[in-house]
């Protein structure tokens, strides 16, 4: 903790507390509320504590299926409420009566116009209002036929309506409504009679039609008439949706939420007792009362435990970090990745909670989708460790609730291993099968436990496999965010960019094969170093592969690329050689930027040299110039010197593998002598000075460089008359 603390400025130390503290003050704030924190029982399991005595006499609270049936028949119990509009009937009759009036003397005014053009100022359809007029006209002509009078016609239509009124009509049509009995309310007083006592309105339609049809007319004044009559009928018995949904909301406000009552001192469960549904219930019911009985000093005390019980999580993840993950420990972007995933997991938690439904929710908190986000972003241990944290925060969330605590670390343990190893993208929806095997399993196991109905067990299985199927999806989307809004180089990432088809090396094997050669034996080398000494094998052989993409530019400056054996720098002075030389970090580095290299990557373009001396150019300089005119410093590579164990190996293996490609025939002395020279320079340069690698390390780094480099130019045996055919000598044919 002293080495953190010597490493770690004051004003970091705070933001990582920070960081901490706010984790936890929102994950406490989660918690459910108004109940003492204890653990969840589950129906069949056993009672395994000592009797459960009750403190003080508290209320059965009903389960929520049943609750919520008793609220759907006081529903179905509520009949809809009608108002009594008595006078309604009169009004619409004497409403007929003064248009009929009213209707004649249009018509007679029309008639005494004699327009051509057509005048209609009613309500009446054109057909029925010419039918009209007809009839009338032929009254005021006198003609003598069998047709009614007009006056008559519309003394029938209120005779018909008055009848229909008898019965009474009401404000909805048949089917509008599935009850048999309706409420008619009559000032404050409701009396049930049956619906088919009245009219509905369609019906009272149907009834006008029928009985103006008993009267004979002829089919168009008989069409007429009704439209006339049914214009009138309004109903005189209102149905009032406002004061139905309010008689539905008292009968449902009278429905008890419980079911019976716990006396003081009374058993609620004894020791080693198996916990049924009535039994659940009842401790269910006593955490509750015993979470609205705490005063104010109580609800502080819990709120502590509750800050205390997560915080000690925490502080394990933040122990582990320290001793394990120092690189994660140390970047607070990372630390607050990975809140935001414990955070989000929480809150998923917390809204399932508050959902009130007859389902298994729970199994749609995606732990597993956080477990593969921390294996993938970080590893398979710190994916792990985080995943056991996370579900025993999740589970208390959920009330300390054993059971789902299980079956999340069984499913979240598989999803790390799914993804151990990942490969490509792809690859994560593999874990579908597993992540849905842990849960079918862990279900399965603790269902046949509590002798759970195996429809209630079919249900979990529906919702756990939704989890499992969503998990992958939810893993991908997620992986691409936090990569680009974090900045995080992943394994994922860092296999897309050792394919040899990326832009940048696709162009180094066209425009530089030396330096392409060079950079794949390199990433040999590096990736087989990194797995001794316990650095990222990948990210090492990714490093090698780009450490020198600087070269891109001016091949033809550089030895390994001058196929034809003439080396430019035997004609520029020392200090232009060590320009062109070094220029190819500075470049390197803006093509890396230019193609989204991840900054990871781009690191190793400048440690790869550090700050070494070009010792080929310094030495020619002190012969021209004199040893006590040249400046070292000038002769340097800019640095800086490298910071991880991963720069470090590449920094070491390129020294290695050009001071070895340079030996003549080379021999097992010779590689050891140059490998040994390149470490020692190095390490008394300073080199390392800056990075984690150990003595101990240094002497594993260089058995391996050894080991490979010796395979590489390891001796052929020549062939017979080898040495002519080199020089081109041919013997001519026998004749």
């Amino acid at each position: 903790m002293d080495k953190i603390r010597d490493q770690i400025s004051t004003k970091q130390l705070l933001y990582k507390f920070l960081i901490g503290f706010v984790t936890v003050m929102l994950i406490v704030l989660m918690f459910p509320k108004g109940e003492s924190i204890e653990s969840e029982v589950t129906e069949g399991a056993i009672w395994l504590n000592d009797d459960l005595i009750a403190p003080f006499s508290f209320p059965i609270i009903k389960s929520d299926d049943i609750y919520n049936r008793e609220l759907k028949a006081a529903e179905e119990s509520v009949y809809p409420v009608f108002l009594n509009k008595s006078d309604f009937a009169a009004k619409s009759i004497d409403s007929l009566r003064s248009y009929s009036n009213y209707l004649v003397e249009i018509l007679d005014k029309d008639l005494h116009t004699d327009s051509v053009k057509l005048n209609n100022p009613t309500f009446l359809s054109t057909s029925s209002y010419e039918k009209f007029k007809s009839i009338r006209l032929r009254e005021r002509n006198l003609i003598r036929t069998k047709g009614p009078k007009l006056r008559n016609l519309f003394i029938a239509a209120g005779f018909v309506l008055n009848e229909v009124y008898k019965k009474g009509v009401l404000s909805i049509n048949s089917g509008d409504i599935t009850k048999d009995s309706i409420a008619i309310r009559t000032g404050n007083v409701d009396k049930i009679e049956k619906a088919d006592k009245y009219f509905f309105y369609n019906q009272a339609k149907s009834e006008i039609a029928k009985d103006l049809k008993k009267l004979n007319y002829p089919e168009d004044i008989e069409n007429a008439l009704l439209e006339y009559t049914i214009h009138f009928l309004i109903p005189n018995y209102e149905f009032s949706k406002e004061l139905t949904d309010e008689e539905i909301e008292q009968a449902k406000n009278n429905v008890s939420r419980y079911s019976g009552i716990v006396n003081e001192n009374e058993r609620i469960i004894a020791k080693h007792e198996r916990i049924t549904k009535e039994a659940k219930l009842k401790i269910q019911s006593f955490k509750e009362a015993k979470g609205d009985t705490i005063g104010t000093e109580g609800l502080l005390l819990q709120f502590i435990g509750k800050f205390i019980h997560i915080a000690l999580f925490i502080m394990l993840l933040t122990v582990y970090l320290i001793l394990f993950r120092k690189k994660i420990f140390k970047d607070n972007s990372k630390l607050i990745l990975i809140s935001l995933i414990i955070i989000f997991v929480s809150f998923i938690t917390f809204l399932t909670n508050q959902v009130k439904v007859q389902a298994p929710l729970q199994f749609l908190i995606f732990i597993p989708a956080a477990a593969m986000l921390f294996t993938i972003i970080f590893d398979s241990r710190m994916g792990i460790y985080t995943t056991i944290i996370l579900t025993f925060i999740i589970g208390a969330l959920r009330g300390n609730e054993y059971t789902f605590t299980a079956m999340n670390l069984i499913a979240g343990g598989l999803s790390v291993y799914t993804v151990r190893d990942i490969k490509n993208r792809t690859q994560i929806f593999r874990s579908f099968q597993f992540i849905l095997l842990g849960y079918t399993a862990s279900i399965v196991a603790f269902g046949l436990e509590r002798f759970a109905p195996l429809d209630s067990m079919l249900v979990e299985l529906a919702f756990a496999g939704s989890n499992a199927l969503i998990s992958p999806v939810l893993t991908y989307g997620l992986l691409i965010f936090f990569e680009r809004i974090f900045n995080i180089t992943t394994d994922l990432t860092l296999l897309e960019l050792s394919n040899f088809d990326r832009p940048l090396l696709r162009e180094l094997a066209q425009k530089a094969p030396g330096t392409f050669n060079h950079s794949m034996t390199m990433g040999t080398m590096a990736e087989a170093a990194a797995e001794r000494i316990g650095a990222n094998p990948l990210l090492a052989r990714v490093g090698a592969y780009y450490h020198d993409i600087g070269k891109i530019i001016t091949p033809q400056n550089y030895v390994e690329n001058q196929l034809n054996n003439q080396n430019i720098h035997e004609n520029l002075m020392p200090e232009e050689s060590v320009r062109l030389i070094e220029s190819h970090v500075v470049e390197g580095r803006n093509l890396a930027r230019e193609n989204d290299l991840p900054q990871e990557i781009i690191d190793f373009i400048p440690m790869h040299h550090g700050t070494t001396v070009m010792t080929y150019f310094y030495e020619r300089a002190k012969k021209l110039y004199g040893e006590d005119k040249v400046n070292i410093d000038d002769y340097r590579y800019p640095g800086p010197k490298p910071s991880t164990k991963e720069t470090a190996i590449i920094m070491l293996a390129d020294g290695c593998e050009s001071a070895v490609r340079s030996i003549e025939e080379p021999d097992n002395e010779k590689v050891e002598n140059v490998i040994d020279s390149i470490f020692n320079s190095r390490l008394n340069d300073g080199q390392l000075d800056n990075s984690p690698v150990t003595l101990s390390d240094i002497a594993k780094l260089k058995k391996i460089f050894i080991s490979i480099l010796l395979g590489q130019h390891y001796k052929r045996i020549r062939y017979p008359k080898q040495e002519e055919i080199e020089k081109g000598i041919t013997e001519d044919k026998d004749e």
